[in-house]
C-alpha cells in the first residue's frame, strides 16, 4: 500500500529508531489523505509513538508491519527531539489522538465520510455523536466495538470487515492499540481499497470525552505521557517508566551522537528520499 502518489513521496523521509517518517506537518498529513480519497486512492497512517518504536526496534515483523504503511507520522515530541538532533528534522509531531479531530474537520468540510472502530461498548458510538456536534456535516458512516479477543479467530475478523465494508467509509479511525490495530488494518484494507485507516490508539475515548485528552501545553511540552500516567497510573506505569523512558533517553543521545558519528549510533537517525516502490 506505499505505492500512491502525491505530497508525501516529495518530502523525503527521516529514519528514527529503524523506522521511516514522514516528513509531513499534521496539516500536510490531513491534506495528503484528503486528496487521495477525492482521487479514489486509499491507504493508512501509522503513528509510532516511544513504546511503538522500542517494541519495533525488538521485532523485525512489527518494523515490517509499520513499515507498510503508507504514512507514518511521529506521535511523541521525543521523536521530533531525536530527529532534530540528529541533524534531520521532522516538522512537528503528529499524533493520532489530534488527527481525529483535524482530520474530521477537513471530512466534514469536504462531503467524507468516517468510521469508528474500537474502544469500549458505546464509546465508538459517542464519539460518532461528539465529532458529529464539534464539526457539523460530518457524515458518520458506522461505528464497532468488537469484543475483547476477537482479533484471534479469523471469523469475527470477517464479520468486522465486512461491517466496514458495508458502511463503504472514506475514513476509518482504529483504536485498538499496538499492534492489533495495525494487524487489523492491514486485514480490513483490502476490501475498502478506497478508504484511508488510521491507527490512532487512544484517540477514539478522547473524541467520545471518555478519557481525558492532555491540555495543549502538555502536548507541546512532551509531557503527554506524564498526563496519562497520572490518570491511568496502574496500566501504565510499567510501560512508561521501567520501559519506555529509558528508551527515549538512549534514542535522544544516540540521536545526538549520531550527527557526529554517522552510521554508528545504537538507533541511527538518517534521511532519504522516499522512492518510487
Amino acid at each position: 500500500m506505499r505505492t500512491e502518489p502525491g505530497t508525501a513521496r516529495t518530502r523525503g523521509r527521516t529514519r528514527l529508531a529503524g523506522l521511516d517518517f514522514d516528513r509531513l506537518t499534521e496539516a500536510q498529513a490531513v491534506r495528503h489523505i484528503i486528496g487521495a480519497s477525492h482521487r479514489g486512492e486509499g491507504g493508512w497512517v501509522a503513528t509510532p509513538n516511544v513504546d511503538i518504536c522500542r517494541q519495533a526496534r525488538r521485532d523485525p515483523s512489527l518494523r515490517h508491519l509499520v513499515g507498510t504503511a503508507t504514512l507514518v507520522v511521529p506521535d511523541g515530541m521525543p521523536l521530533v527531539w531525536a530527529a532534530r538532533l540528529g541533524g534531520h528534522p521532522l516538522p512537528e509531531r503528529v499524533a493520532g489522538g489530534s488527527l481525529i479531530f483535524s482530520l474530521s474537520e477537513a471530512a466534514a468540510r469536504q462531503d467524507l465520510s468516517i468510521y469508528l472502530l474500537g474502544g469500549a461498548p458505546g464509546v465508538p458510538e459517542r464519539a460518532g455523536e461528539e465529532l458529529s456536534r464539534r464539526y457539523p456535516g460530518l457524515r458518520v458512516a458506522g461505528a464497532d466495538s468488537p469484543p475483547l479477543g476477537f482479533d484471534t479467530d479469523p471469523r469475527a475478523i470477517e464479520r468486522v470487515r465486512d461491517r466496514v465494508a458495508a458502511a463503504t467509509p472514506d475514513i476509518v479511525y482504529v483504536g485498538l492499540g499496538f499492534p492489533k490495530q495495525e494487524r487489523l488494518i492491514t486485514s480490513l484494507a483490502p476490501a475498502c481499497p478506497r478508504a484511508w485507516f488510521i491507527g490512532c490508539g487512544a484517540a477514539i475515548p478522547y473524541a467520545a470525552k471518555t478519557l481525558p485528552r492532555p491540555p495543549a501545553w502538555m502536548r507541546r511540552a512532551g509531557l503527554a505521557w506524564l498526563f496519562r500516567l497520572f490518570n491511568e497510573p496502574r496500566r501504565l506505569f510499567r510501560r512508561y517508566l521501567v520501559h519506555d523512558l529509558p528508551f527515549a533517553i538512549r534514542l535522544l543521545t544516540s540521536a545526538a551522537a549520531g550527527r557526529f558519528n554517522r552510521g554508528h549510533s545504537w538507533l541511527g537517525c538518517s534521511c532519504h528520499e522516499r522512492r518510487n516502490a
